[in-house]
């Protein structure tokens, strides 16, 4: 928001030509400035005066040629005579060219700024070609778009055509614009900011836009109302970046709008495309600009699963409710009392396990009728099996303890494999015992066997198929690994579970959130430590997670998934709220190999998942989702990063 006095248009001219060169030499593309910016907003009857009218044309012409050797699109505000009528328009500038001129549909009539008094709408304008700043150009109600030379479309509109029960934006959006500039002369009225950033998120989101708002500010007449300048970048109903409001100097705000995110939700979105069908608009092309190496400005929240600080309890609050309800409706639906659960003392398990209690408790069924099963095996350390069963006594279930070391031994004895051999086979006998007795169990007692894999697991196919990848319901499956820990810490620290969970209980669950994750399939190491860690052998979930959210999410190249990532962990502390670990380039390339390796590879364990309940953006149900062919070939993804990848070597588990 530049600074401006009402009536100067030299001053104000200036003050926008500064803020361009300072911009351009930044690498902005495109820039707006407020309502009326060239002559001020409260003008009033000023604007009446053909010398004003005559100062705002030789304005754009001095803009013009100021702008003649500079890539940058400028879009600023003037007053228009068009015929006998006077607008309230944008005008779009670049390369020393008017391109086009944006009429105002929708005029206030506010006491305090009553423009019918000077302006005409546009639905009163018939289309003309006028003869303005030396150029011929048409002035249109006509919905009109610019194209950048690189492809991106944005449209204009002014102040209150956002505030319209129809705004022009939304014809905009659906003819194509990728970006909605907002040139706006706002005053400020107690609670009307907020509404004014719920309106304009609400607009972007519907849109499934970038969304560029500039307001008026210091220097505006206070004679009735004072101007805050507002400056608001929004993508798809995010709020970007933010102006100081009532700030004395002049301000810029910029940041990157991810136009090829905006269109894959677009194409995803089949209201969207339904609502976009016979949509037109009239498109006027920019001209072609220097190509700059891009460099991504703009902060990646590293754990996009995870939710802000501010939102965390809420948002834990409504996943965790989700789960419940899933699980509800199944055990109603089948008159089932009674779930077994394997109880590993990791996180998962844990989870899962919170899940029956509260679901349980909600449906007014007897706890005992869950069935917790601990298995102990040649891995379990005395730390989580201590937990394991110090947990489902706390929380008041049904126990059961079954060591399956003496089964798969025999079971090794019958298909011939040394039980010193700590492969695929020896680690995979494993997880399908304890499935097979889970089962077993589920038939003794008449249950179901609730599953403890989440979504990340899936994603790697870190499971063993027909073991830890089967249940009969899954109420973890749309759940990634980075969130649980945050949602068993909710469940500890929430006052509903201090209803039935002891001081000893919180204390227990925090030492689960604490414990590294580890299937437990190797023996511990010789001071009885977890020796087989996860995140050593696949790599962090962080990051896969990562992997996992821009690439089933929103499609992106495995390079730009790369650049992201470099952005994200790269040591630059974006999130303050949770800890993040930093990783080299090599680091990051070597673990996004494994993960696009990996997702192809173990897709035919997806498709034939159980059961479970959706609760955020990416699943991979085969019935939903995500519908791949477990055939599919990563080859155009792994050479987009590397020119020789190496064949998967990968085992089932």
């Amino acid at each position: 928001m530049p600074s401006v006095k009402v009536a100067d248009v030299d001053f104000n001219l200036q003050q926008i030509e500064n803020i361009i060169a300072l911009e351009e030499g930044k690498g902005v593309e495109i820039i707006v400035f407020p309502e009326l910016s060239l002559t001020g907003y409260t003008c009033q009857d000023l604007f009446r005066q053909q010398i004003l009218l005559d100062a705002a044309e030789t304005a754009v012409l001095r803009l013009m040629e100021f702008t003649r050797q500079l890539d940058i699109i400028c879009i600023v505000g003037l007053p228009i005579e068009v015929g006998n009528i006077l607008l309230n328009c944008a005008a779009v500038v670049q390369k020393g060219e008017l391109l086009g001129i944006i009429p105002k549909t929708y005029l206030p009539n506010y006491a305090e700024f009553y423009e019918k008094r000077w302006f005409a709408s546009s639905v009163q304008l018939k289309p003309t070609e006028i003869h303005y700043a030396g150029t011929k150009v048409l002035v249109t109600n006509e919905p009109t778009l610019f194209q950048t030379w690189l492809g991106v479309k944005f449209g204009v509109e002014i102040c209150e055509d956002v505030w319209a029960p129809t705004p022009p934006s939304n014809h905009l959006a659906t003819a194509g614009a990728d970006i909605i500039f907002n040139l706006s002369a706002s005053d400020e009225l107690i609670g009307k900011n907020a509404y004014l950033k719920q309106l304009l998120s609400q607009q972007s989101a519907r849109l499934m836009t970038g969304y560029v708002y500039a307001s008026s500010g210091f220097g505006e007449s206070t004679q009735d109302v004072v101007y805050g300048g507002n400056g608001l970048i929004y993508e798809n109903g995010r709020l970007l970046k933010e102006t100081e409001r009532f700030s004395l100097k002049a301000q810029v705000v910029s940041t990157q709008i991810d136009v090829e995110e905006l269109r894959v939700e677009r194409r995803t979105n089949s209201t969207f495309v339904t609502a976009q069908q016979n949509r037109e608009a009239r498109i006027i092309k920019c001209r072609s600009t220097e190509i700059r190496d891009f460099v991504l400005e703009r902060d990646i929240n590293p754990l996009p699963f995870i939710p802000m600080s501010g939102d965390m309890q809420s948002s834990c609050e409504e996943v965790f409710s989700i789960q419940v309800m899933g699980l509800a409706k199944r055990l109603v639906h089948t008159s089932c009392k009674n779930v077994v659960v394997g109880i590993s003392g990791g996180l998962d398990s844990t989870l899962a396990l919170l899940v029956c209690v509260k679901t349980f408790d909600k449906l007014g069924y007897d706890r005992k009728g869950i069935i917790g099963v601990t298995m102990p095996g040649f891995g379990t350390t005395d730390r989580t099996y201590n937990n394991a069963l110090q947990l489902m006594r706390n929380l008041g279930i049904t126990v059961h303890e079954i060591p399956i070391r003496d089964a798969v031994i025999c079971h090794f004895k019958d298909i011939g494999h040394d039980i010193n051999n700590h492969d695929v086979t020896y680690e995979n006998s494993q997880a399908r015992e304890r499935t097979q007795i889970l089962m077993d169990l589920a038939n003794k007692y008449n249950g179901m066997v609730i599953g403890t894999g989440d979504l990340s697991e899936l994603a790697l196919g870190w499971a063993t198929y027909n073991g830890d990848h089967m249940s009969m319901y899954g109420v973890n499956a749309s759940v990634p690994k980075t969130l649980i820990k945050y949602l068993v810490r909710y469940v500890a620290e929430s006052e509903s579970a201090s209803e039935s969970a002891s001081k000893s209980t919180k204390e227990l669950l925090y030492d689960i959130i604490d414990t590294p994750i580890s299937p437990e399939l190797i023996p511990a190491d010789e001071h009885g430590n977890i020796k087989q860690k996860t995140e050593d052998l696949v790599g962090p979930y962080e990051l896969h997670d990562f992997f996992l959210y821009y690439i089933i999410r929103y499609g992106f190249h495995p390079k730009k998934v790369f650049m992201l990532a470099q952005k994200a962990f790269g040591g630059h502390k974006v999130r303050t709220d949770v800890a993040v670990c930093a990783y080299d380039d090599e680091t990051i390339k070597k673990w996004l190999q494994t993960f696009i390796r990996r997702f192809f590879n173990q897709q035919f364990k997806r498709s034939c998942l159980p059961d479970g309940p959706k609760v955020g953006s990416v699943s991979l149900s085969p019935r939903g989702d995500w519908r791949m062919s477990s055939d599919s070939c990563s080859t155009i993804w792994m050479k987009s990063l590397t020119p020789n990848p190496s064949p998967s070597g990968e085992g089932n588990k």
